[in-house]
């Protein structure tokens, strides 16, 4: 049975697109997760939100400015279901918990697996738009998946998600990590490194937007990739040499490329950062989704399950 509450919930998730937004049965579904006697309460716009923080126990926000911790006296826990952190302080006031999103991976993980069966199976072949019925065309390279390998930059939740989703398609993968490489929980010796990269069919990425990723896959990364190689970039867009990555598509150097983030995409709080390549998106053989490879009309109870999960409603 559970305890009467006098905790408040300020929830402020408003975001241009419908599946990033709660709406009043999210509310409804939260307010049935927190403690008995606990209050819920939806702002739809900052100025609504900075009213009603200073009554706030638990805010669930997209955005939250360090001076706003001066207006939430009772506040002790900040949340957000963004993994990254670009929009929300990764510290906060003593006494005030920080919790960024960690539930992306199954989500996104069916993104990377989708594209990655299409692309084998000849979805997203020029012929298809260009010929009326190109099956002799098709015939020469549609793939199987299983049997493949897949190299994965970027090895945690995310990016051990997306190895689970594609060994479950019969795909050999190993992970990169800042702390080496691993085959599920086996760590393998870094001198095989090159070889693993020669041999790679999908190079996925999933890394965070730290300086220390910035151009990531350059030109000296592409260098140690077969031509076979089809690229997954599902992290952030800085991670993306745009340039190198544009002239090893158009000479074939990669066979191609799933770009679900970009260097610069347009937004009203991501700002324009050089490098931007728009000529990637015309490519035949570069497909490039809008920063989509984790919607889901369950995506805003998704951080609420996670929340309930850890514990973080009831502190």
């Amino acid at each position: 049975m559970r305890t009467r509450s006098s905790n408040t919930y300020l929830v402020w998730l408003n975001w241009p697109e419908a599946c990033f937004r709660a709406d009043a049965d999210d509310v409804a579904y939260l307010k049935a997760l927190a403690p008995k006697g606990s209050r819920v309460v939806r702002a739809t716009s900052e100025r609504g939100f900075l009213r009603a923080l200073p009554k706030a126990t638990h805010a669930i926000v997209w955005n939250f400015r360090p001076e706003w911790f001066a207006a939430a006296p009772l506040l002790r826990l900040l949340a957000t279901p963004a993994a990254g952190q670009e929009l929300v302080p990764t510290k906060g006031p003593r006494g005030v918990a920080i919790h960024f999103g960690g539930f992306h991976g199954a989500i996104m993980a069916e993104s990377v697996a989708a594209f990655v069966l299409a692309w084998a199976r000849g979805f997203f072949r020029p012929e298809l738009r260009t010929k009326t019925w190109p099956r002799a065309a098709l015939g020469g390279v549609c793939t199987e998946v299983a049997g493949t390998r897949a190299v994965i930059a970027g090895y945690g939740r995310v990016g051990r998600a997306i190895g689970a989703k594609l060994e479950a398609l019969g795909v050999s993968v190993v992970g990169i990590t800042r702390h080496g490489i691993f085959s599920g929980e086996r760590k393998i010796a870094q001198a095989r490194l090159p070889r693993l990269l020669a041999s790679a069919d999908w190079f996925v990425m999933a890394l965070p937007s730290t300086t220390g990723t910035d151009g990531f896959l350059s030109s000296s990364m592409i260098a140690k990739l077969p031509r076979r190689c089809v690229v997954v970039n599902v992290g952030r867009g800085n991670a993306v040499d745009e340039r190198a990555l544009c002239s090893a598509l158009k000479t074939h150097r990669l066979a191609g490329a799933y770009l679900d983030v970009r260097r610069h995409e347009p937004s009203a709080t991501v700002l324009e950062v050089p490098g931007y390549v728009p000529e990637l998106a015309e490519l035949p053989n570069c497909v490039v989704m809008p920063h989509a490879a984790a919607f889901s009309p369950r995506y805003i109870r998704r951080c609420f399950d996670e929340l309930n999960a850890s514990g973080l409603l009831r502190d």
